[in-house]
């Protein structure tokens, strides 16, 4: 049977040319992704999820913002969405969080996020349905659909991956594909994500976020120009250049 891959797209927005680091498959290693983070003058700060699902996704969004609210830094709340589903276009200062099919790319799920200055200013979470309704992909179950958005929130928040080599670290961050309904593992983040979102937000910002240029990349061929592989084909940067020194940046990881 063939296997379907996941990928996390980070796609940032800024006029200077950043570096993304993926880093390596160690238990409790720094999970920090490129220290990117929301801007905000107190914590804890609220971060607004905006609901653009339909069916179970919708129930399990409930779940993920009630667990990432559970650190002491932050806390996140579901709005009414903002925009399309299929489209899922970024709104300023909030996170968009959307499900649609949106074909056979190779993803389950993918989180983009702008960035300005270092800080997070927008970003969105998309969820494949096109493996999630096809009855032959051996993943279509709902705790793996918990475990990827969990994930693909997670990513919004500033986190990157705990592990990549496919075992449980029993966190919604690892690599590890739930089997069945009942395969509970990695559907929820651990301690060390909330350890690490501490880290993350220790300091406090003279300001809160405001809007970057809402420079979309919605798909592949928007991601512009490969530009680095890894050896073992895990993971892939593209960049793409727009007018006015706007670069966009993404990362893929893929899964095998």
């Amino acid at each position: 049977m063939k296997t379907k891959s996941r990928a996390i797209a980070a796609v940032v927005a800024a006029a200077a040319l950043l570096t993304l680091l993926v880093l390596p498959s160690v238990a409790g290693a720094s999970h920090s992704w490129g220290n990117y983070h929301w801007a905000r003058t107190s914590n804890p700060f609220t971060l607004k999820l905006g609901n653009n699902t339909s069916g179970t996704w919708t129930g399990h969004l409930a779940t993920v913002s009630s667990d990432w609210s559970q650190s002491a830094v932050l806390d996140t709340t579901v709005v009414a969405g903002g925009t399309r589903a299929k489209n899922c276009r970024p709104t300023s200062g909030r996170v968009e969080v959307c499900n649609a099919g949106y074909g056979n790319n190779g993803w389950l799920g993918v989180a983009q996020i702008w960035i300005s200055g270092g800080h997070i200013t927008q970003g969105t979470v998309k969820n494949n349905d096109y493996y999630f309704g096809d009855s032959t992909y051996r993943y279509n179950n709902e705790a793996e659909k918990l475990h990827v958005i969990c994930q693909e929130v997670g990513h919004t928040l500033g986190l990157d991956h705990q592990s990549e080599d496919g075992s449980s670290l029993n966190t919604c961050m690892d690599y590890y594909h739930n089997t069945n309904a009942s395969d509970t593992l990695s559907t929820h983040p651990n301690q060390h994500d909330y350890d690490q979102l501490a880290t993350i937000y220790s300091h406090l910002d003279s300001k809160t976020t405001v809007a970057a240029s809402a420079v979309s990349a919605n798909s592949r061929s928007e991601w512009g120009k490969l530009v680095s592989s890894s050896r073992d084909g895990r993971s892939s940067t593209y960049e793409r250049e727009f007018r006015g020194g706007v670069r966009i940046v993404t990362l893929v990881i893929w899964a095998r």
